[in-house]
């Protein structure tokens, strides 16, 4: 998935089932968090198992599905992807949901809609004044999404020791056309660097993709990814050399 197929959704709900005695984690949009934030789009997590919460799965089960007429070409989809029209199926009542979030509670309803405000034909006329779309903040964008990167990885599963960050993200200069500069302290086997570079090459992928709809800059990835070993750091060797340096060091990430 890009953001460019989320980017005009008015909320994210993330449902996470109980099964036995195991809940899958939920990604907690942390893959477009920075996006989220800027475009309003609300993320939920839902746990429907918990004590409190109640989900109306009924609804979403018997409402009628327009994916295959939306899309005849993936009718075979439909147990897998479901369109409802909220309005039709509720009398003409539409979705709200309301959140709080520093109660960490959310309420999801049938209302009736709101009437719309008068619209005033000159201001929406109105060619708005310039501004700059863009603000040069290349390296702080650059430098959360490095530290969403590192909160995301699962050092175990991978055999990371360690994440660093150095060059124009590390030292306020990045453009809208840098990359990012990673040293990876990797001690697992063939098996865990061949997933872990697949994982990093995902989020290269979606990284490149945000800084795209950000600033217009197109590349393949935004990631530029050196995986170091423990001998390499004692010998400081290459761009392990760069750990723990006296001019220019490397900065690690949690």
């Amino acid at each position: 998935m890009t953001y460019s197929e989320i980017n005009n959704a008015a909320v994210l709900v993330e449902i996470a089932r109980r099964k036995g005695n195991y809940v899958p984690d939920l990604s907690f949009g942390t893959h477009f968090f920075q996006d989220l934030v800027e475009s309003g789009i609300r993320y939920l997590p839902l746990y429907p198992d918990e004590p409190g919460n109640v989900f109306n799965e009924a609804f979403l089960g018997r409402a009628r599905n327009l994916f295959p007429e939306l899309v005849p070409e993936y009718a075979h989809l439909a147990d897998v992807v479901r369109v409802i029209d909220v309005p039709a199926e509720t009398g003409g009542r539409i979705l709200r949901v309301l959140m709080n979030g520093d109660a960490e509670e959310a309420l999801g309803m049938f209302a009736e809609p709101r009437p719309a405000e008068p619209l005033d034909a000159a201001a929406a006329l109105a060619w708005p004044e310039p501004t700059e779309p863009f603000p040069d903040d290349h390296w702080r964008w650059r430098l959360h999404a490095v530290q969403q990167l590192a909160a995301q990885l699962d050092a175990a599963r991978f055999g990371v020791a360690g994440v660093w960050v150095f060059g124009s993200t590390e030292n306020g200069t990045a453009g809208a056309g840098s990359d990012i500069d990673l040293i990876v302290h990797f001690t697992g086997s063939e098996s865990q660097r061949r997933e872990l570079l697949l994982w990093l090459d995902g989020w290269s992928r979606a990284l490149a993709e945000m800084n795209y709809l950000r600033t217009g800059n197109r590349t393949e990835g935004l990631l530029d990814v050196h995986l170091v070993t423990t001998d390499d750091i004692e010998r400081r060797r290459g761009f392990a050399a760069k750990i723990g340096a006296v001019t220019d060091p490397a900065r690690k990430i949690a």
